[in-house]
């Protein structure tokens, strides 16, 4: 895209793993020849006398997320899904009936945005489609390139973010174009899928280079740009800091992480850093009344004390299993896996809690609906999960 090198999330040594891969083939064909073990290996589940009870409330098929960064969202009593195929479902979030299913056309990338009547979603080719709440198309806009993050979707925009570093918003009753900005992005990103989240008459849009940005939802006007982690190194590959997952607002702070970065938390109005301490993350974080919780790149959860940023507990139990951003549930903190797993910690503590299975594809994302947790799979599975 433009020259700019884009670089998947998980996945910056890809091309060291090719060329390892060529260079092996000869060996590979040796049926003698010994395997060597991955470089680093997920940590075994570790066992542990499960004091929480889960289980599964109801459980749904949408589709294949493939390497796509699709997760359901919820409104108006219900849970929303994508496929990469270009399936949108919408399904009762109490008993997990669907309510209508259609097929979008094309292939998704991104998704899903909704206020509960308004479901927005972006395609591969730069589509960005909405859908009132019977799932009829309510208006198509095309945007400049890939859409990778989700639509942010409230108080009667659409705002959205192309993989250009393009941003735009739309009007949700007309489709027509309200405002859009362009913002200059690193010679070498993630291909990551940076958030958007919509408050007070702002957006706060996570971008590459380990910027955040609050725009004013009337005419796109920068409120003011705060740092979540500054470009550093002497290589292209080193100075990557890129925000990732969706910015958290909360009260009167809005929180954020970034690769290679740090975790921190802003205040909402001016951008002025409340507190920030180092962390490498690449799928977001998690915030409640008492805590922050982030991920590592390593798949070490760690919790924070949200009025200062004091580390409160690191668990490294679950390294290299390629954890999902954290959902902070009841007494839990929640976290799925590569092999399908949802992991319930204590968000006082970071002992294991509980774990239970989905399909055994990896988790691709999971937001609380009222008490319970929804859980979408990269295999297509949806399920609800409730821990009371």
């Amino acid at each position: 895209m433009q020259g700019k090198l884009k670089v998947p999330a998980g996945l910056l040594m890809a091309g060291v793993a090719i060329v390892l891969a060529g260079c092996s083939t000869m060996s590979s064909l040796n049926p003698f020849a010994s395997k060597p073990a991955p470089r680093n290996p997920p940590a075994p589940l570790a066992q542990f006398e499960q004091t929480m009870a889960v289980r599964t409330l109801w459980s749904a098929s949408i589709g294949a997320a493939g390497d796509s960064a699709l997760k359901p969202a919820a409104g108006a009593g219900s849970v929303y899904a994508a496929a990469a195929d270009g399936t949108v479902a919408r399904y009762d979030a109490a008993s997990g009936g669907a309510v209508w299913r259609i097929s979008a056309g094309t292939r998704l990338t991104a998704g899903v945005g909704t206020d509960g009547e308004t479901i927005a979603v972006g395609s591969r080719d730069g589509s960005l489609l909405a859908y009132d709440n019977t799932g009829k198309l309510r208006w198509k806009a095309q945007l400049s390139s890939e859409i990778l993050s989700a639509p942010a979707v409230g108080e009667g925009v659409v705002v959205v973010r192309s993989l250009d570093n393009r941003i735009s918003a739309y009007e949700i009753a007309s489709g027509k174009r309200r405002w859009t900005l362009q913002r200059t992005a690193p010679p070498l990103t993630l291909r990551a899928a940076p958030g958007i989240v919509i408050a007070s008459g702002t957006a706060f849009v996570a971008l590459p280079g380990g910027r955040l940005l609050a725009l004013a939802l009337s005419n796109g006007g920068p409120r003011w740009e705060g740092s979540i982690g500054e470009p550093r190194g002497a290589t292209e590959l080193e100075r990557i800091a890129d925000v990732s997952g969706a910015p958290v607002v909360s009260g009167r702070e809005v929180c954020a992480v970034a690769y290679q970065g740090r975790v921190g938390c802003l205040d909402v109005a001016n951008g002025n850093g409340r507190w920030n301490r180092p962390l490498s993350s690449t799928v977001g974080l998690a915030v409640d009344e008492r805590f922050v919780f982030g991920v590592d790149d390593k798949s070490v959860v760690n919790a924070y004390t949200r009025d200062s940023g004091g580390s409160v507990w690191r668990n490294n139990k679950l390294q290299n299993r390629d954890l999902t951003a954290p959902v902070s549930i009841g007494r839990a903190v929640a976290v799925g896996d590569m092999e399908g797993y949802v992991h319930f910690l204590s968000r006082e503590e970071g002992a294991f809690l509980a774990r239970i299975t989905s399909d055994g594809s990896p988790v691709a994302g999971m937001i609380l609906v009222g008490d319970n947790l929804v859980v979408q799979t990269r295999g297509g599975a949806l399920l609800a999960l409730s821990t009371k």
